[in-house]
């Protein structure tokens, strides 16, 4: 799409059909590859962008953003009608306006995966992988089961108990549960980092502890819900889920 405007601008200003011919096979090419790069965004928006949290509400002005771009451009195609049509100040006009939203988007999105790290690659302790599992909501006052399975000390997975997130760890002192969001500005505290008993936030740093969810360091001025833990075998049973 950006490259549709830089062609149609050069044709316009140069008078060289050729250009704004490319140009408009630009714009249709722009529009048909963004429609498909927004699958992953939007399974990332569901997935992985944590919930009541600024990097979702970020993440929902980056698919505004981009959706309008496409709408702009879509919309700029259809006007031109015919490929071999040149643009004229107008349209250029608005094909600068659909530029402008995908810069904004572009900085949105950058700013998801540097300042939010979204779908960037976490590793943990003794280069430990994310990891995560989804498992059915506990009915009334159930334990949730998870699996405990490759859970080296001070490293943690990511549990999805049916709309909601919490986080199983595994410390010099056990296993430990705790919800997934951070206080402050809910950032997800599985894809921070957990030492000696402390969960630490990757967004701004804020500091938990692991066991009882206690405030430990700022700026979050809010503990997390943490939640009583009872490994058998190979499985973990967390309790109180359902009454949080």
């Amino acid at each position: 799409m950006t490259g549709a405007f830089v062609f149609d601008m050069a044709g316009f200003l140069m008078s060289a059909p050729a250009l704004w011919t490319t140009g408009s096979y630009l714009a249709a090419a722009g529009v048909a590859t963004g429609i498909v790069a927004a699958i992953p965004g939007l399974i990332d928006l569901i997935y992985t962008v944590p919930p009541k949290s600024s990097g979702r509400k970020r993440a929902i002005r980056h698919m505004l953003s981009m959706i309008s771009a496409m709408v702009i451009f879509a919309f700029s195609r259809w006007v031109r009608g015919d490929a071999a049509n040149p643009p004229d100040v107008l349209l250029l006009g608005i094909e600068g306006i659909g530029v402008l939203a995908l810069m904004f988007g572009g900085w949105l999105g950058g700013t998801l995966v540097s300042r939010n790290q979204v779908s960037v690659d976490h590793r943990y302790a003794n280069a430990g992988k994310w990891q995560d599992q989804s498992v059915p909501a506990p009915i009334g006052d159930e334990p949730v089961t998870v699996d405990a399975v490759g859970l080296e000390v001070d490293q943690m997975r990511l549990v999805r108990v049916g709309s909601r997130r919490i986080v199983v760890g595994r410390t010099e002192e056990g296993f430990v549960a705790f919800d997934d969001r951070c206080t402050h500005r809910g950032g997800s505290l599985a894809g921070g980092v957990m030492i000696c008993g402390t969960v630490q936030c990757p967004w701004h740093g804020s500091q938990f502890a692991a066991a009882t969810g206690e405030v430990k360091a700022g700026p979050a001025k809010e503990n997390i819900s943490a939640y009583r833990v009872e490994a058998v075998g190979e499985k973990l049973r967390v309790f109180g889920v359902a009454t949080r």
